[in-house]
């Protein structure tokens, strides 16, 4: 969590009568919109103290932390107040779907990032070895044979640009951005890792 001095009574609660505020929230890792609720004083000090977001429920007139049925609960990254100190960004890692309908996000067609959900799955596939996975194998194979794939699926990739067509070059693209998300998965790391690298050479 990154905003244990977040300032609750910086927010402008003079606009609601009814002492609610809109909050958004949002993927941490993907940044996929997950859905819509809305927070009093009492839910945002719940959230802060428990590292879980907990909202206000309009139908129940009571606090509500998401999961605290289900189990898929919404893990504080940082909480964020808009322009005018009215609406609340809340990032968060969502444990499970976070729609009541099994989605994952409330908004069907919410987009996200594809890379950044591939490599959450692909995090899942490392510690969970479902049997019959492709990833599994690679897993177990270790760091040299998925070094090697790597290498192999880079040879393909620039064979491709020089000698074949763009949906092949797509493919081998793919191909090769999946083997190098196992790679370093396999080493403890991570696709943010390899973009703060990035965010760090772009100063």
């Amino acid at each position: 969590m990154t905003t244990p001095g977040f300032d609750i009574e910086s927010l402008d609660w003079s606009k609601s009568p009814d002492g609610l505020l809109p909050a958004i929230v949002q993927d941490a890792d993907t940044l996929r919109v997950l859905m819509l609720g809305y927070v009093n004083r009492e839910s945002l000090a719940r959230t802060l103290a428990s590292g879980h977001v907990t909202f206000f429920s309009r139908s129940r007139g009571s606090l509500w932390t998401k999961g605290e049925s289900s189990g898929h609960f919404l893990d504080l990254v940082s909480l964020e107040a808009d322009c005018d100190n009215d609406t609340v960004l809340v990032m968060a890692h969502p444990h499970g779907p976070t729609c009541h309908l099994g989605r994952t996000s409330c908004f069907a067609d919410a987009r996200g990032d594809g890379l950044a959900e591939l490599d959450r799955l692909i995090a899942t596939r490392e510690s969970g070895r479902p049997e019959g996975s492709y990833t599994t194998r690679l897993f177990e194979g270790g760091v040299r044979r998925i070094a090697q794939k790597v290498g192999e699926e880079g040879v393909e990739t620039a064979l491709a640009a020089v000698a074949q067509g763009d949906a092949e070059l797509l493919g081998e693209s793919a191909d090769l951005l999946y083997h190098l998300l196992v790679l370093l998965r396999s080493r403890g790391l991570g696709l943010a890792d390899a973009l703060k690298v990035l965010e760090q050479r772009a100063r």
